[in-house]
């Protein structure tokens, strides 16, 4: 199975297991940075060149190599399971692409007869029920992650513990796992674990939110959108999610980890 969803940098001074809606695209284009001393033009999952990616058949054995033997500072990024799905469904349901389309086609007109949800009209610019139909989408969720129906689970809202294991389950290791919420401090401290050949000077990055303005703004408060039924889902299907991370299930409206991430019991878990 390899390593999917990895990457790293050229001079193998990091390697990073990509976790959609987790600041990939802000950490990709650090990880470009400091190796050219220039950001990628252009959305750094288009890239093709300047960072090694499992994604392309070049990049395989080189990545395979280092992680086998552990030979650079690995990690990974985790974000809040409610404010992910919350951006999953006004990003790429709600949202139009930046090619211009809407996310995988058929994807939308399906949820909307199948699950009655709206999605703020042709453009995703109109006024529409935002917690009615995210907690249909929500329903969809479940059913995508729990029964593989009416489709697989999409990589942005399946639970983030299956991206991160199998990368542990195929004889990786990490050295660190770094929250979204507080991003800066994560990151600061996986480069001073790094030799780069540019420094970065994190306070000057910007953010590379590749997916903002896609869709609506969201109206409400993040607690808003979930009833009990809603979190009853959510433990459903996230709840590694939120024990190995720490995160406050009990609370949508507090985004931030409640606990220092036990490497070694991520590890164990996620690792069979």
């Amino acid at each position: 199975m390899g390593f999917p969803g990895t990457w790293m940098t050229e001079s193998e001074s990091m390697v990073y297991r990509v976790v959609p809606k987790c600041a990939c695209s802000t950490i990709g284009q650090i990880m470009y940075y400091s190796d050219h001393g220039a950001f990628f033009d252009g959305d750094i999952h288009d890239a093709t060149s300047g960072l090694h990616k499992w994604g392309i058949d070049s990049s395989q054995a080189a990545i395979t190599a280092n992680v086998a033997a552990h030979r650079s500072y690995a990690f990974t990024c985790v974000r809040n399971p409610y404010t992910r799905v919350l951006s999953s469904f006004f990003d790429k349901i709600c949202g139009i692409q930046r090619n211009g389309r809407r996310y995988r086609g058929n994807l939308v007109p399906l949820l909307i007869q199948k699950y009655g949800i709206e999605v703020g009209g042709e453009d995703g610019k109109q006024e529409f029920d935002q917690i009615t139909s995210f907690r249909r989408f929500l329903l969809f969720v479940r059913d995508t992650i729990r029964f593989r129906k009416p489709m697989d689970p999409d990589i942005h809202w399946s639970a983030m513990s299956g991206h991160v294991s199998t990368f542990i389950v195929n004889g990786g290791h990490y050295d660190r796992i770094i929250w979204t919420e507080d991003f800066n401090a994560g990151m600061q401290s996986v480069l001073d674990a790094v030799e780069t050949p540019h420094r970065v000077d994190l306070d000057a990055i910007p953010r590379f939110n590749e997916s903002e303005g896609h869709g609506p703004k969201r109206a409400h408060p993040v607690e808003d959108y979930f009833d009990d039924l809603s979190m009853h889902l959510m433990y459903e299907v996230f709840k590694k999610d939120f024990r190995l991370f720490r995160y406050d299930f009990e609370n949508p409206g507090n985004k931030m980890p409640k606990g220092e991430i036990d490497l070694d019991e991520v590890h164990a878990k996620l690792g069979d």
